[in-house]
């Protein structure tokens, strides 16, 4: 079967190679990728700014149909239509966090696509609890989508209150970016989404998914808008998703006193912001890694509830063959989420 594999440290080091189809022991499942979605983090592995374990295949945003169980698995079976939990591949099960279900700050956690073999390839080996099937009515391609679905819940869902009637500033509009635009829009409340110029795409598809304003920062003043919008208070929450100084200092510039800064994105480097915002206007501050096991039981429940609309938010499906074409598209933000197969 063909792999999308880093095969060695350093900047690229990712091809497609010929791997043998894995044999299913006794305690894992077999499981057959119909999807996998781009996620930053591959592109992060490709340039090597994440940390990854080479030899490993790419992508852990997928679905896919049981070919194979074990014969100590109980609960799953052949032909089951499942998602994955794939940032559990690896944990120590014994920390106080992985107690707790925040497994993503166990000091032992490897993920797949970076720690453990990944899913842009046929078939994956994963642990029977890693697996959840996804409801009859929800198509393959949407429930590729349940991860960063699940980035998106614990940022706009557990980490703080955000109530009907508030207004938010939505700044960065990719893949999860746009996931917190739904969620936000069902919720009730007034968002704000920003982008520049290179987002114009995503803008089109925030405006299908219920943002109330658009704003392309390349060619209107952001303050401006919130200000006018905002009776010249401010934002009651601002949720930056683009992992980028600018759009960060812009966030807690257009804060109300009191409001609340949700951090989603990640920078990646070091950047220099106006601290004392944060004091005088005694801004709350949270940031959101990742998810956790209850996050996960959320997600599971708004897929078979059908409360969040993730259709818009896929824009390309394409074969594992054109993996190349895909990751530019990505890196270009010409898209909303990239959907790879290897048929």
């Amino acid at each position: 079967m063909k792999a999308l594999l880093k095969s060695k440290p350093g900047f690229g080091n990712v091809d497609l190679e010929d791997m043998p189809e894995p044999d299913c022991p006794a305690d894992l499942v077999k499981i057959e990728v119909r999807f996998t979605g781009i996620c930053g983090t591959d592109l992060h592995v490709y340039h090597d700014t994440f940390k990854n374990y080479p030899p490993v295949i790419l992508g852990h945003e997928f679905s896919g149909v049981v070919a194979e169980v074990g014969a100590d698995v109980e609960k799953v079976k052949v032909g089951d239509r499942v998602t994955v939990l794939g940032s559990t591949a690896i944990t120590c099960g014994s920390c106080s966090y992985c107690k707790r279900g925040y497994y993503m700050f166990c000091s032992e956690r490897r993920g797949m696509g970076h720690g453990t073999d990944g899913s842009f390839t046929k078939y994956v080996l994963v642990r029977e609890d890693m697996v959840y099937r996804v409801p009859d009515n929800l198509s393959l391609e949407e429930a590729a989508l349940a991860e960063p679905l699940a980035c998106a819940v614990q940022a706009i869902e557990e980490l703080t209150t955000i109530q009907v009637g508030d207004t938010v500033l939505l700044s960065g509009p990719g893949p999860i970016g746009l996931i917190c635009l739904s969620l936000l829009a069902m919720k009730g409340c007034k968002v704000i989404v920003a982008g520049t110029s290179a987002d114009h795409v995503r803008l089109e598809i925030a405006k299908e998914l219920g943002a109330d304003i658009i704003v392309d920062v390349s060619k209107e003043d952001l303050q401006s808008v919130v200000m006018k919008e905002t009776d010249g208070q401010g934002v009651d929450v601002t949720v930056e998703c683009a992992g980028a100084g600018p759009s960060i200092n812009s966030s807690l510039k257009a804060l109300k006193n009191l409001g609340k800064h949700i951090q989603v994105g990640i920078v990646g480097k070091e950047i220099t912001m106006d601290y004392d915002v944060i004091l005088y206007k005694q801004i709350q501050l949270f940031g959101s890694l990742a998810h956790s096991m209850k996050t996960w039981d959320r997600v599971m429940q708004l897929l078979e509830q059908q409360k969040i609309n993730l259709k818009p938010i896929i824009t390309h499906k394409m074969p594992l063959t054109n993996w190349e074409k895909a990751f530019d598209l990505c890196e270009q933000k010409t898209c909303g989420k990239v959907l790879l197969s290897h048929e």
